[in-house]
């Protein structure tokens, strides 16, 4: 049985998007700026979705790859935006 305590760790340091290793890293070279949202651990299997420049939460996902997911898509919105 599965009791997700790998997940009850208090994290210093939130996940970024673009950590080094996961193969994102490129992203930023690419489209010249860091990315504005981050995904944050907020509890057993749950993930904020936070923009760095206002500290806001834009959101939020119980699974890690659809939190990563949205806040590729609002990277993509405030890309075509400006």
């Amino acid at each position: 049985m599965c009791t997700l305590t790998h997940f009850a760790v208090a994290y210093e340091q939130p996940f970024v998007l673009n950590a080094p290793g996961l193969g994102t890293d490129n992203a930023s070279e690419s489209f010249g700026r860091e990315p504005r949202f981050q995904v944050i651990p907020a509890g057993n299997a749950f993930f904020h979705i936070r923009e760095k420049s206002t500290g806001r939460v834009r959101g939020f996902r119980e699974d890690h790859n659809a939190a990563c997911a949205l806040a590729r898509s609002l990277e993509s919105r405030v890309a075509h935006d400006h």
